[in-house]
């Protein structure tokens, strides 16, 4: 018996007929009404008529204009629904306080996409956002997606619709442009005529009201003619939505962001342009490279960029190879290429050796190569070749200088052969010297080598090109799995500690408080005790032993220091009184008497390691963001920090230390020994997800975490929660869904193996690798349609996207054995349900090992999807079947699951509303 379900590629809401996608309305309409439709010269609903009718896309156009017969000598009706036909798409382009009776009229019509042309939205205020509040209840009552408003349109060039007011139609290519500046798009339109550069799509979104970029980046995900996403962002709206499909996109298509409003002019710039706040652009940097996104500086590098990667492979490391005829040039490149973080790759003694074969004798014998002035084809090939085999280089750039002897065209004809022993490393060209080197520069571009004019830009492009592998790299690197915690245990402990603290009133936690809701999740702090009197504080000093601390103990003065209430280093029972009474009297002198509530006593720590911070506070877009740095009194003036985005898991938390100053000395300087960074990354994981999980704390700060070799130590915290009269509805959500603790549940198979039935987690990795083992290549055809090799099945990058999810977008349970006997964990089975783009239904998945099949393990799992369903608000779960796959089906049909049959599938559904 086979438990094994496909999981489909575009399941139809009608079961029995295909659906065309929400947005393929709008990209690829059979019939367009254009409302405002008019031939006065120089309006936009003549220019828009005028770009739909001239450039043929397959479709119909009607005209809406409810004084005029004809337009352009197009028949046109008085509104949308006295068309005889149904309509695809709606363009708006009449006066905003028209527009909500129209979109109303388009819901009666029937029409499924609309495009709102007109300004005069929320980017004028109150009366524009009530206008937009409108338009939405008509819209999401009736299923109608919108693209806008205040935007030129789009343009689908591959189909011939040209749906803006541009002056031009964008040529044909690979790449999905979107803009959230309509200026800006015509003016990249110029710019794309001039360069030869092509689109699959060219969007201006506007203002998105309704279709954001996550529906954006998911349709172009989607797309066969997109290899590459390029964006120009002002504002990012809903950054869960984006952040989930950037991250799925990224992993197969680049998408490359160039944001304005950086500087705080910009900023507040964009923020009226577009009607909405500008938020931490430190923080974009970490959302950006949470999802996988390359951010670049100029409209230059956008393009560059969109269409390198789209050409070449992307490097593994940092180390790049320079081969050049000249030496000045290859100078250049390498400034440019070390000013960015870039490396040059040191040559291995076995390339040297064999470069010293094929080079005249007086080559630089080092990194860059120059293998001379005289250099013909057969040196450069030769070379090139070499340079490519050492392990030490993760790409390489060839410069060309035209000096007497250069034939540049025979060089560039020789290197395209050379592209299929580059294993697998990026290839960047500078054919210098305009119209005498043009001929070889098209042959290098028509082999894929992206060629530039200057030798210094190609270096920062090969460095904008790691850096995206590098962030992509953590998408799919496998985390260490921590010790298994008690995360109930932990939430509970946390969450009694900071609802006594809410209960009083209050929303600063003590230091005492502090310590124990970090204790709660495991993160070791210094012992600490309360003295309410001076004999109290000797006797805790002499259980602790000398030397201690004492610290002012209030409820309400933060900054102790600022009021004489830290007094360190104390040797013996005198100066731990005097202390207290010190500390007493500078509280009374600065406040009244209830702000001193005793004082804490504490160890006095030797510092012999690394003083670090680690914080969290909210930010207006993202909401909880996490800090890692440099720590202790000149925090703020070192300034060495990396910021994240919660929840981490082990390989996040690492890449947050890498990127700070102080990663270099952790790892160990000048004698001393690195400290412990897989305690340390365990650490951080526990924070995150104390953040995660405790949503009343606005802010967190644990400064100095002592690092040494053998020890990690939070001296000090501080807690700040959000203010009493904040509702649970209004706190701040994770923008990145936490790891949903609440689906998991123990259950008992038929054979009575106790199994824990929970979300898939990245760190499951290894164990997948070992179900695959006890797999069936028939269980693996009524899965997946088709038979996969096993070196397939359990390569990394397979399985670092299924157990890598974004919980948001999908959910896979696991079936988790621990043996009793032998200690070792063993999956058994997988169930998967994963949200189909532009829709709110959702297609399932199973596999189940052949060793664990008829044990009831298939039924529980679907059971568990059907439920997740429900509470994940969805409508309807679907799957499509082999015929010969009688065991799913049976089981389909017994959990409720309504089947139908043609010659070559069993498409099921199940309607959750």
């Amino acid at each position: 018996m086979t438990i094994s379900m496909n999981l489909t590629v575009d399941p139809a809401h009608d079961i029995a007929n295909y659906r065309r996608r929400p947005l393929d309305f709008i990209f690829a309409p059979k019939t367009v009404a254009v409302i405002g439709a008019t031939d006065r010269p120089g309006s936009v609903g003549r220019t828009l008529l005028w770009n739909l009718i001239s450039n043929p896309f397959g479709g119909t156009v009607f005209p809406v204009n409810p004084k005029r017969d004809n337009v352009l000598g197009i028949k046109a009706y008085t509104d949308i629904t006295a068309i005889p036909s149904e309509i695809d798409l709606a363009i708006i382009a009449t006066p905003a306080v028209t527009v909500p009776n129209v979109i109303r009229q388009c819901a009666t019509a029937g029409v499924k996409g609309i495009i709102i042309l007109s300004a005069g939205f929320k980017e004028i205020g109150t009366v524009g956002i009530e206008l937009e509040q409108q338009i939405l209840t008509v819209a999401r009552r009736h299923q109608i997606r919108i693209v806008g408003p205040n935007c030129l349109g789009l343009m689908n060039p591959h189909q011939g619709l040209n749906a803006t007011f541009a002056s031009a139609m964008a040529r044909p290519g690979n790449v999905g442009f979107i803009s959230q500046s309509g200026a800006l798009c015509t003016a990249i339109l110029d710019w794309s005529f001039r360069e030869n550069v092509g689109f699959s799509a060219f969007v201006s979104i506007g203002s998105m009201l309704d279709v954001s970029w996550g529906d954006l980046i998911y349709y172009l995900g989607d797309d066969p003619a997109t290899k590459s996403i390029a964006v120009y962002m002002e504002s990012i709206g809903d950054a869960r939505s984006f952040l989930s499909a950037a991250r799925e996109v990224a992993l197969s298509k680049p998408i490359i962001v160039i944001k304005g409003g950086r500087t705080g002019a910009a900023a507040k710039a964009a923020a009226s342009h577009t009607g909405t706040l500008a938020g931490s652009d430190e923080v974009l940097d970490a959302a950006f490279r949470r999802s996988g996104v390359l951010r670049v500086d100029t409209i230059e590098d956008l393009f560059n960029m969109t269409e390198l990667l789209a050409k070449q492979p992307r490097p593994k490391g940092k180390r790049l190879t320079i081969l050049t005829n000249a030496g000045g040039p290859g100078v250049l490149a390498t400034d440019a290429l070390i000013k960015k973080q870039g490396t040059l790759a040191q040559l291995s003694p076995e390339t040297i050796a064999k470069l010293d074969e094929v080079l005249p004798p007086h080559w630089s014998r080092n990194n860059p190569i120059d293998i001379l002035g005289d250099a013909n084809a057969k040196r450069y090939t030769q070379a090139l070749k070499i340079a490519a085999a050492d392990d030490n280089s993760d790409g390489l750039l060839v410069i060309l200088t035209p000096q007497a002897m250069t034939d540049a065209t025979k060089i560039a004809s020789q290197l395209q052969e050379t592209v299929k022993e580059l294993k697998g490393k990026p290839l960047l060209a500078s054919w210098m010297g305009g119209e005498n080197v043009s001929e070889g520069e098209a042959i290098l571009n028509s082999a894929g080598i992206y060629t530039m004019l200057y030798p210094d830009t190609a270096a920062h492009l090969f460095n904008l090109m790691w850096k995206y592998s590098y962030n992509l790299k953590g998408l799919y690197e496998t985390p260490m799995l921590a010790e298994h915690d008690d995360y109930k245990s932990s939430r509970n402990t946390a969450a009694t500690i900071l609802n006594q603290v809410r209960n009083t009133g209050r929303t600063l936690l003590t230091e005492y408080e502090s310590k124990q809701l970090l204790t709660s999740y495991g993160i070791p702090t210094v012992t600490t005790h309360i003295a309410i009197s001076e004999e109290q504080a000797v006797e805790k000093a002499e259980e602790i032993g000398y030397p201690v601390v004492l610290k002012l103990h209030s409820k309400t003065i933060t900054h102790k220091t600022d009021v004489g209430g830290v007094h360190l280093n104390l040797n013996n029972a005198d100066a731990v009184r005097n202390a207290y009474n010190s500390i007493n009297n500078s509280v009374g002198t600065c406040h009244d008497t209830s702000h001193f509530l005793g004082v804490t006593v504490q160890p006095m720590i030797e510092l012999d390691g690394y003083e670090l911070i680690i914080g969290s506070s909210i930010d207006e877009q993202f909401g909880p963001v996490l800090l890692f740095g440099t720590g202790g009194q000149l925090v703020e003036v070192f300034k060495d920090r990396a910021l994240a985005l919660p929840p981490l898991n082990t390989t996040l938390a690492q890449r947050m230390i890498e990127q700070t100053r102080i990663y270099e000395a952790l790892k160990g300087v000048r004698g001393r020994k690195a400290v412990d960074l897989f305690a340390l990354t365990k650490l951080m994981v526990r924070f995150s997800q104390l953040v995660v999980e405790q949503p009343w704390i606005k802010e967190i700060d644990i400064n100095p975490l002592t690092v040494s070799e053998d020890r990690l130590l939070a001296l000090d915290a501080r807690v700040v929660l959000h203010d009493p009269d904040t509702t649970e509805e209004n706190l701040p959500p994770v923008v990145i869904r936490p790891y949903p603790t609440q689906y998991i549940k123990p259950w008992t198979l038929n054979d009575d193996k106790q199994v824990t039935i929970r979300p898939i987690r990245p760190e499951d990795e290894p164990l997948i690798v070992n179900f695959h083992q006890y797999v069936s290549e028939e269980s693996i055809y009524f899965r997946y349609f088709h038979t996969i090799k096993l070196q397939t099945r359990v390569s990394h990058e397979r399985l670092a996207r299924i157990c890598f999810i974004d919980y948001d977008r999908e959910m896979a349970l696991v079936a988790d054995y621990l043996d009793p006997d032998t200690g070792e964990r063993e999956i058994l089975g997988v169930g998967r349900l994963s949200k189909i783009h532009g829709s709110n239904e959702a297609e399932f998945g199973m596999l189940i090992s052949d060793r664990h099949q008829g044990i009831g393990l298939g039924t529980e799992l679907l059971y568990s999807l059907i439920d997740i369903g429900r509470q994940e608000q969805l409508s309807r779960i679907t799957a499509e079947i082999l015929p010969e796959n009688m065991t799913m089906q049976h089981l389909c049909t017994k959990l409720g699951f309504k089947l139908q049959r043609s010659m070559d599938l069993v498409k099921a559904y199940f309607d959750l509303g």
